[in-house]
């Protein structure tokens, strides 16, 4: 019995949607895998699911594939530019369009992130750009919160100091006091030594 094939468009139904694309995720994985292994390859595959979660396999790292091809391209570039000028003139002028539309699409997602030009969204992606505001309103938040609380001990450290200092500064002029009579003492016991040692010299005399 032959399997029945089915029309390449966009599923409809979200559960369905959602139990094709992991069927079709590991399947996709298990291919690229293989390719690895009997060709020796150097395979990475990067997947983004509707809700935007990501999902990547690769024989080596990820992050070492794309490099790799980073690599390629600008080396491609290079040496196409150098062996033809009007070829490079073309490349760069494609370079700034697609830089262009990379910007407006920027531009785009950030006025969704807003709140604006939301009317060609479906329900899918309004549910996934106020994930992504809600996850960027608790980062917000929580950095609020840390600043909050560091500023509060930052203030309560300063107050303790303050508490210390104004302690120190009124222990201060008691002891003056005592100083001043201690002085005074010892000022007055000095003149009476004098006074009686002059008696004595007298009496003797």
């Amino acid at each position: 019995m032959t399997r029945k094939k089915i029309q390449i468009k966009r599923i409809d139904d979200t559960a369905a949607r959602q139990v094709t694309f992991s069927k079709r995720r590991r399947g996709l994985f298990k291919k690229a895998h293989e390719l690895s292994v009997l060709c020796d390859a150097e395979v990475a595959v990067v997947v983004f699911s509707a809700t935007g979660k990501l999902f990547e396999h690769s024989s080596t790292s990820t992050e070492q594939v794309i490099a790799r091809r980073n690599q390629q391209s600008e080396k491609g570039f290079h040496r196409l530019a150098t062996t033809n000028p009007s070829l490079q003139h073309q490349l760069e002028s494609i370079r700034y369009d697609l830089l262009g539309k990379e910007l407006a699409e920027k531009t785009h997602q950030l006025r969704q992130l807003r709140g604006e030009e939301l009317q060609g969204l479906d329900y899918e992606e309004l549910i996934h750009l106020e994930k992504l505001v809600q996850g960027g309103l608790s980062r917000v938040a929580e950095t609020k919160d840390k600043r909050f609380f560091k500023e509060i001990n930052s203030l309560k450290m300063k107050e303790a100091e303050l508490v210390e200092e104004n302690q120190r500064l009124k222990q201060q002029p008691e002891n003056v006091p005592l100083r001043v009579q201690a002085h005074a003492g010892s000022s007055e016991n000095q003149r009476q030594d004098h006074n009686n040692s002059f008696d004595i010299s007298l009496r003797l005399g």
